[in-house]
């Protein structure tokens, strides 16, 4: 029985153009690089975002922890700037998701490789609320390891009394994504293509499935042999 489905938040059920990423990218470069957001989301989509900076970097051959410290500096504070004007919206069909699912007694969590306070910003623009349009929101700043490692998803587990990964569902837009849900032991890790990765991108990780909408989910959940009875 599926009891539990764990959402990536950019990207996935929400979209904020991609303005933590180009943020990124322009922190970066500022610094005195030349990256372009594609090669930024292929390094560091998905991930916490210090190590999404150092994950650019070593693909350019920069291994200087004092670079990356200084560009996530610069980084934080534009941020910041950013948010002040930027719209959030979510992506289609994800309330009514979350609506069908928490009627089915299916724990919806929010998972993401942003700081809490980031996090809390975003939902805070959309109106999301805990308790009434998810249950659970863990980010890269609650635990020790962050993606690829199940530290959030096992968190979100033992916090719902759930002892066992078939019984939950992962959701991300990222390869990053699906190899978090693979590593806390989910039967189903499931890529979406409305963010960061491509399909083809998204198939090198091997999902359990790669969708399109959010709402594609419900249907796999119904014919999974777990499913809900």
């Amino acid at each position: 029985m599926i009891k539990m489905v764990v959402f990536d938040m950019a990207g996935t059920t929400l979209n904020e153009d991609n303005v933590v990423y180009k943020t990124v990218q322009s922190s970066i470069n500022q610094a005195g690089f030349n990256v372009s957001l594609d090669a930024v989301l292929a390094a560091g989509a998905g991930k916490e975002k210090l190590q999404a900076i150092k994950s650019v970097l070593a693909d350019m051959d920069v291994h200087d922890d004092n670079i990356a410290q200084n560009i996530f500096s610069h980084f934080n504070e534009s941020l910041h700037q950013a948010y002040q004007t930027l719209h959030v919206t979510e992506q289609n069909n994800a309330s009514h998701v979350f609506n069908v699912l928490k009627e089915k007694g299916i724990t919806v969590v929010l998972n993401t490789g942003y700081s809490r306070a980031i996090a809390t910003m975003l939902l805070a623009k959309l109106g999301w609320v805990q308790g009434t349009h998810y249950d659970l929101l863990i980010t890269a700043s609650d635990v020790a390891q962050n993606r690829p490692h199940p530290d959030m998803i096992f968190s979100a587990m033992q916090q719902a009394g759930i002892e066992n990964g078939a019984a939950v569902i992962k959701v991300g837009d990222s390869t990053i994504d699906v190899e978090e849900g693979r590593n806390a032991g989910c039967d189903i890790s499931i890529g979406i293509t409305t963010g960061a990765h491509t399909k083809e991108q998204l198939a090198n990780a091997q999902p359990s499935y790669i969708i399109d909408d959010l709402s594609e989910i419900l249907t796999i959940i119904q014919s999974h042999p777990y499913q809900v009875a």
